[in-house]
């Protein structure tokens, strides 16, 4: 038996393995771990600890940045400030549907873009924002669906994008250079998301909107808002234009610092030690992901399927993986969740630079479709939890069916993207 065929056999048996698996319902993160075990001891490798805890830590980095920036985001919320926010801009720009809805994207963006998680967004924020749409004549439909969509761009937005970064680290691509090619497309989506499904309704209903949503401390104020993120940014800044002359700090000591610096700001007592556990609960399916994430990739590598992988997405017409990246991007999302990235990514992005495209400007395209598979069976996370928050009486299929027109649509501008990424390369100046 040659090598690809033997290969080949190992990977068939990991895929039976994990569709079995989830055929009795066992969570995705266990499901991708017992794939790992079957393909490791399919290739003859035996249940060796060491590839196991290798990959467990693959993505402790990753892991420390999202545990770091949600605690950040919670002690922000504990302080009053996101309600704090919401209710100002409901009170100053009731009156201006087009502001409110931009505001309201803004205020959807931001936990997710520090986080690089959709769920913290939709936990964070996505309740007060709901509110907020309803009374503006917005169905909960579309309100869930907006939610959901603008929180997936929120999660691929730059600083901390989970898609780009892992699957810039399968390839050794330094993470420089997203910002932009990350940033105008993620903000350009959600806005055309939040106008195309929240553009009809009614005139927000201040006074019921008020009732519903929490009462910040007396004392909170845009300063107060302000000053950790200045803070966090400061810190970046610091970082890059003064590298030579400022001590190195990582991202999850700046998102420790600005936590800190909205703790000891915030007008009201917080206790730390019950965010702190709550941080962790929020976020342990996402850790118990990565960490399956990266034991199934590093038996993926012991094994050679990673290899056959790569080879095969290499060798395929360039038009027929164009062609493809509408359906195989939320597909891989929705079975692998996060996983898709270093599995169905870096050989995609080795595939686009090996034809003379700009691989940078290619994967924040391809960032933009993968969180869309985040509302497709059989995982449906950030979907499910979505609805649930919003509280939508109607059948999930019903809220698919509202996702659709806006998700094509961003299909369309990241494939564009990836397609043009030469002509775009521009965006990585910065």
């Amino acid at each position: 038996m040659d090598m690809f065929s033997f290969t080949e056999i190992v990977l068939g048996i990991m895929v039976l393995v994990y569709i079995v698996s989830k055929v009795f319902r066992v969570s995705t993160e266990l499901s991708m771990f017992f794939s790992a075990v079957a393909g490791s001891l399919a290739g003859g490798f035996g249940l060796q600890p060491r590839y196991f805890a290798e990959g467990a830590i693959t993505y402790l980095d990753i892991n420390l940045i999202f545990i770091t920036a949600t605690f950040f985001m919670n002690i922000l919320k504990e302080s009053g400030g996101v309600a704090f926010a919401v209710r100002e801009i409901l009170s100053r720009f009731h009156n201006h549907r087009i502001l409110i809805l931009v505001l309201m994207t803004i205020i959807l963006l931001v936990p997710g873009a520090l986080t690089g998680a959709g769920s913290v967004t939709v936990l964070i924020a996505g309740g007060m924002v709901s509110v907020v749409l309803n009374h503006m004549g917005i169905t909960k439909l579309k309100t869930a669906a907006i939610i959901f969509i603008v929180a997936g761009l929120s999660a691929a937005a730059p600083p901390v994008s989970l898609w780009a970064m892992m699957t810039a680290a399968g390839v050794n691509m330094p993470y420089i250079g997203f910002f932009l090619p990350l940033l105008i497309p993620c903000v350009l989506g959600a806005l055309i998301t939040m106008f195309l499904l929240g553009w009809k309704g009614e005139k927000s209903n201040i006074e019921e909107a008020f009732e519903e949503l929490p009462i910040p401390p007396e004392r909170m104020s845009w300063i107060l808002i302000a000053l950790p993120f200045l803070v966090f940014f400061g810190l970046i800044a610091m970082g890059r234009f003064l590298p030579y002359s400022s001590p190195i700090v990582g991202l999850p000591l700046m998102f420790l610092i600005a936590g800190a610096t909205s703790y000891f700001v915030s007008p009201t007592k917080i206790k730390i030690l019950q965010v702190s556990r709550d941080t962790i609960k929020q976020l342990l399916p996402l850790i118990g992901t990565l960490t399956a994430v990266g034991i199934l990739v590093e038996i993926m590598t012991l094994t050679g399927v990673r290899g056959l992988l790569a080879v095969t997405t290499v060798t395929l017409p360039v038009s027929v993986v164009f062609g493809i990246l509408f359906f195989v991007l939320p597909l891989s999302e929705a079975v692998l969740m996060w996983g898709a990235a270093p599995v169905i990514g870096v050989p995609l992005v080795l595939l686009f630079n090996t034809i003379g495209l700009n691989p940078i400007i290619a994967l924040a395209g391809m960032s933009m479709i993968w969180p869309l598979g985040d509302a497709l069976p059989p995982t449906a996370l950030i979907g499910r939890l979505t609805v649930d928050v919003v509280g939508v009486d109607e059948s999930y299929s019903a809220f698919l069916r509202t996702c659709i027109l806006p998700s094509i649509i961003i299909m369309v501008m990241g494939t564009l993207m990836v397609i043009f990424s030469s002509q775009l390369d521009f965006l990585t100046a910065f």
